[in-house]
């Protein structure tokens, strides 16, 4: 039986890194990412989707989307969800090879 890594699957069939196929792809995973951690922090602190939408002032069926990946959201949203769960948010950001570090 032949193995083959994952990266070079995801190149196969996503696309090589840098192209514009790659690059959704990778930013849709990188949302399904945060999203999961809002839900996962959301249910340890026992909250309703209810509950962190009032804090934000949004409508629980945001908070369904935020967490679901279903739109495009600003980024002040997700970052006020996060740092109403406790998060601790470093934002890391590189822009023609000049990095800006926001903690």
């Amino acid at each position: 039986m032949k193995l083959t890594s994952i990266d070079k699957l995801t190149d196969e069939i996503v696309g090589k890194k840098g192209t514009p196929e790659r690059d959704i792809f990778e930013y849709d995973l990188q949302m399904d990412v945060i999203g999961t951690m809002i839900r996962d922090a959301r249910i340890k602190r026992k909250m309703t989707q209810g509950d962190l939408g009032k804090i934000l002032g949004v409508q629980k069926s945001q908070i369904s989307k935020l967490e679901n990946n279903t739109k495009d959201f600003r980024i002040g949203t997700i970052l006020r969800a996060l740092e109403a769960l406790g998060a601790k948010v470093k934002l890391s950001v590189e822009l023609e090879k000049e990095k800006l570090i926001v903690a």
